[in-house]
């Protein structure tokens, strides 16, 4: 469980910090106001697509051919990451970050929760759930607060000192351009990563288990009724 929770806070924390802060990325790359209300309904709408796709990908993989569904998880993992490092290449990029980040977000929610419920039952699964939920905002708040927040504020003091200005002339800090958030988002992706990394422990611990007939049991409870 420990390892789902690490790579569930390496997953979730770091899609919902590019989430919340798409809408910024757009407006210091000068993007108009209907352009970044449109990167905010292609994360919703692919947020979506995300679930229903990696939810029914996942299970054919299972019934199929016997593949763990953590795996599942590494490889969305995988995609945000590559969301993530195209976010400032090229004009333009925002909009297939806006994509990626928006599906990979949507695939980890079912996967983490039936996850959950497949390795641990469902004796406990209320309690394990809303541990998993709180995951998120927890990421949030760690990679959005005290990451995020303070490489941008670093990135405004250093415009602010090539003009010959000081953090206590100006109201508020703003920073203009692709490095305002470029190092932020690299170091979204690394975590990711390295949370892609961990997910393939759980790969190599329910290999056996997801070989076997997972749902047996509740084919035997559902006859026993």
């Amino acid at each position: 469980m420990w390892v789902l929770f690490l790579s569930t806070f390496c997953g979730l924390g770091p899609s919902l910090t590019a989430v919340d802060n798409l809408g910024q990325i757009g407006e210091l790359l000068g993007y108009p106001n209907k352009t970044i209300t449109s990167f905010v309904s292609l994360v919703s709408i692919w947020n979506f697509f995300g679930r229903v796709f990696f939810g029914f990908v996942s299970e054919t993989m299972i019934v199929k051919y016997k593949l763990p569904r953590p795996l599942m998880m590494t490889m969305v993992l995988l995609i945000a990451c590559i969301g993530y490092l195209l976010a400032f290449p090229v004009p333009g990029s925002l909009y297939a970050t806006s994509i990626i980040i928006g599906f990979s977000f949507g695939a980890q929610l079912p996967l983490i929760f039936a996850i959950i419920s497949e390795l641990f039952g469902l004796k406990y699964y209320s309690t394990l759930f809303n541990c998993g939920q709180l995951l998120s905002p927890l990421g949030s708040y760690i990679f959005n607060m005290r990451l995020t927040g303070v490489l941008y504020d670093r990135e405004a003091i250093k415009d602010l000192a090539k003009k010959g200005l000081t953090r206590s002339s100006v109201k508020s800090l703003t920073c203009i351009g692709t490095h305002c958030y470029r190092l932020s988002f690299i170091i979204l992706a690394v975590v990711t990563f390295f949370g892609a990394l961990s997910s393939l422990i759980l790969v190599l611990r329910t290999r056996k288990y997801y070989r076997s007939d997972i749902y047996k049991k509740y084919r035997e409870n559902a006859e026993s009724l």
